[in-house]
């Protein structure tokens, strides 16, 4: 199974939200600190407004990041512009700013609406090629019943193994684990059966370097940059 368009190293180093610790998460400017940094792919997560623009959100509310007790749901584009002054992008103006670079979407709050919006958004900018989805199971059957092409990451939180029904009908590309729950049997079991394993959220070096010994395919972080120092200095994640 080929590695991932732009990947720079056999392991796939994903910047989580962004740049978090430089920039504020799922902003323009925290996307481009990612890509700086040495990102492969950014992993953005993506809301719907009331009026059914999808922008870079993973609250359901403004409160922790813009300090503003506000539903996205319940909000007009245009009033989500006003409250964080022109903070918040649009998924559209994120697929722009990730140019060539991977982007991970993951789909909080998903429903069957707000879903093919998105879908629809990715395949009007032309970044279907360079786009993949995660979320758990009942997020991804959507996703995969709006773009049957899609590239999808699902996301598991159990260590008992997808049924071979869900991964028939979600045909997932990547298995999607916190790193805590990762182990080299898994990751065996899961490139025997044809799959990708990635892991989120690891920032510690130690971490890193035990994911990649065990075989992890990406590394999704908040610290972007020691994952491309772990990744330069790691003899296992060199592509031969």
């Amino acid at each position: 199974m080929a590695k991932p368009v732009g990947t720079t190293s056999a392991v796939t180093a994903v910047g989580h939200r962004g740049d978090p610790y430089r920039a504020r998460e799922n902003t323009l400017p925290s996307i481009r600190s990612a890509l700086e940094r040495g990102a492969d792919a950014v992993e953005i997560d993506v809301r719907v407004t009331r009026d059914g623009v999808p922008v870079l959100l993973h609250d359901a509310t403004l409160e922790r990041l813009w300090g503003h007790d506000r539903r996205l749901d319940r909000l007009d584009h245009q009033e989500l512009l006003e409250l964080t002054r022109g903070g918040v992008p649009t998924l559209r103006e994120a697929l722009l700013a990730v140019g060539a670079h991977r982007v991970m979407v993951d789909l909080p709050g998903a429903t069957d609406a707000s879903v093919r919006k998105i879908v629809g958004v990715v395949r009007e900018c032309g970044a279907g090629e360079r786009a993949y989805y995660c979320a758990g199971a009942g997020t991804m059957l959507r996703v995969r019943a709006a773009d049957p092409s899609a590239e999808i990451a699902l996301t598991w939180t159990t260590l008992a193994p997808p049924r071979a029904t869900l991964l028939d009908a979600v045909k997932p590309r990547w298995l999607n684990y916190r790193f805590a729950l990762v182990s080299r049997e898994l990751t065996d079991r899961a490139h025997r059966d044809g799959l990708l394993v990635s892991a989120w959220t690891a920032d510690t070096k130690r971490t890193m370097r035990r994911l990649i010994e065990r075989g992890v395919d990406s590394i999704t972080t908040n610290r972007v940059d020691a994952l491309h120092r772990v990744l330069a200095n790691s003899p296992t994640s060199q592509v031969p």
